[in-house]
Parts: C-alpha cells; sequence; structure tokens
C-alpha cells in the first residue's frame, strides 16, 4: 500500500506532466527547431556569399557578420526558451529578471567602451565602408588596413608601424582606395609661360604615360585638366588629375612627376621657386649683410 504523501506527490506530477509538462516539451522542441534553421540559414548564407563574394577578404567578412548573426540568434532562442521553461516549472521569474537587469546595467556601464566597439565593427562590416588592402585615414591614422574586426581595425602605416584603432572611436572613415583613384596634380610654372602651351605638354606627357605597357593597366582614362587653380606669389598653379586603379595612383603619380621635370627641362618651361641670393656688403654698409629675392 502506497503512503499518502507518495499518492498526492505522483498525481501532481501527473497533473503538471499533463499541463505543464507538455507546454515545456513543446518549448524544448520548438527551441530545438529554431536552433537547426538558425544554423541551416547561416550555412545557405555563408554558402551564398563565398559564391559570389571576389576574395577571401569579402569571404572572411562575410564568415564574421555570418557569425554574429548566429551567436546572437542562439543567445536570443535559448534566452526566451529557458524562461518560458523556468515559468512552467513554477519558478518566480521577477527576481530573476530584476537581478539580470541589474547585472547587465553594472556590466554596460564597466564595458560600454567594449560594447561601443563591437557594434560599432558590426556595421562597418556590414556596410563594408573598410575592406583589407584599402588605404584609409581613420582616427587621425592613416594606412593600409591589414584586419577589420568587430572590436578594431589594424593599420599599417608607410613606416611600417601597425596602429590598433579601436572600432567604437571611428567616426569618420576616408578611404583613399575604394573603387578608383586619382593623383593630383598641382604644377607651378613661371607667370611669363604659356599656360595653354604647359597644359597641352602636359596633356602629351600623360599620353606618353598611359602608352607605356608598364603602367598603362593601372591608368583608368586620360588625364583630366581641370585648368588654372590659383595665383601664388611666385607661381601661376595648373591642376589636373589623372584616374588609376586603387592604390597605384601613388606610383602614377610619382612617374608623371619624373616625367613632367625632364620634359620641362627639356622645353625650357620654368618651374619657378624661392630662392635667396647673398652677397658682401658694399661700403657704409654692415659687412655680412644679404638680400632676398624670389623667383
Amino acid at each position: 500500500m502506497k503512503e499518502p504523501w507518495l499518492t498526492q506527490l505522483m498525481e501532481q506530477l501527473a497533473e503538471w506532466a499533463t499541463h505543464s509538462g507538455i507546454r515545456v516539451l513543446i518549448v524544448g522542441l520548438a527551441m530545438m527547431v529554431l536552433l537547426t534553421m538558425t544554423r541551416q540559414v547561416v550555412k545557405r548564407l555563408r554558402r551564398l556569399y563565398e559564391g559570389t563574394l571576389p576574395g577571401p577578404a569579402q569571404r572572411k567578412r562575410a564568415n564574421t557578420l555570418t557569425q554574429v548573426i548566429r551567436d546572437v540568434a542562439r543567445v536570443l532562442i535559448l534566452a526566451v526558451g529557458t524562461m518560458m521553461v523556468l515559468s512552467e516549472v513554477g519558478i518566480d521569474l521577477k527576481p530573476l529578471l530584476a537581478a539580470a537587469g541589474l547585472g547587465g546595467l553594472a556590466i554596460g556601464f564597466g564595458a560600454q567602451s567594449l560594447v561601443k566597439d563591437v557594434i560599432s565593427g558590426f556595421f562597418i562590416l556590414l556596410e563594408d565602408s573598410i575592406a583589407v588592402g584599402d588605404v584609409v585615414e581613420i582616427a587621425g591614422v592613416s594606412g593600409v588596413v591589414e584586419e577589420v574586426k568587430l572590436r578594431a581595425i589594424t593599420l599599417r602605416d608607410v613606416s611600417g608601424s601597425v596602429h590598433i584603432v579601436p572600432n567604437g572611436i571611428v567616426d569618420r572613415v576616408k578611404n583613399m582606395t575604394k573603387g578608383y583613384s586619382y593623383y593630383v596634380f598641382d604644377i607651378g610654372v613661371a607667370y611669363r609661360e604659356d599656360v595653354d602651351h604647359v597644359m597641352a605638354v602636359l596633356v602629351e606627357i600623360a599620353a606618353e604615360l598611359r602608352a607605356d605597357p608598364v603602367y598603362a593597366a593601372d591608368i583608368l582614362d586620360p588625364l583630366e585638366m581641370l585648368g588654372v587653380d590659383r595665383f601664388d606669389d611666385s607661381a601661376v598653379i595648373i591642376r589636373c588629375r589623372l584616374k588609376t586603379v586603387p592604390t597605384q595612383q601613388w606610383r602614377i603619380g610619382r612617374e608623371m612627376n619624373r616625367r613632367i621635370k625632364k620634359t620641362f627641362d627639356a622645353k625650357g618651361i620654368e618651374i619657378p621657386f624661392p630662392h635667396r641670393t647673398l652677397y658682401w656688403g658694399q661700403p657704409g654698409q654692415v659687412p655680412g649683410a644679404f638680400a632676398q629675392t624670389g623667383a
């Protein structure tokens, strides 16, 4: 003969199993189905990205994004499911939610910079404003992007120094190699020079450079002549620019500058520069006096 308390306990368990137990089972099955669906969706997104993105850097960015989406979805599913199960078991969730809220608030205050870095990094990856290999200027630092993560961006400047920039302080991005690039030339010539002739010479130099097979693949368009830009103290400034493939504008610009100097020397086109003439003083003047002239 069973004890009365045991009989009562079994009846309560049977009653709970027929009501709350079924709901707990349904919640558990729903959690398993949602987690499986999330896993499959993330895999499909990853395969889709890998089939359409051109390089390993873009695929790595897509992989990071899909991992973040997967982890966030898992946390949400497990948190909501666990609270529903605890509610069916009979545990009062109000103290737990209050403690979780206070704990989350304390963690948020203590790690607000980290949270800001992660959120900013997610949107940087999502918008694809910065990619590995780009030459950018962010937070007063410029260099080649070596790595883009959720928390920070790694740059290497021209001297080889590595800069780690937290994503949370990136409020403005200057990307110098997005899609295509320009190298802008500000050419100063003497006031006595015929500016129309000088501009024609510059166009010829750029055409010769573009015809050179060593540089032809990196130059996208003919020289764009912007015209006489301004009048400086000792020179007339002519502005023009060349459109190049990303990251090659400096290489093309250096070669163009070299050819401009050689061609101007050969054609007698003066590139003025400030200079100083020293002479010994005449009787009645202070010895060692000098005069300054500007070309």
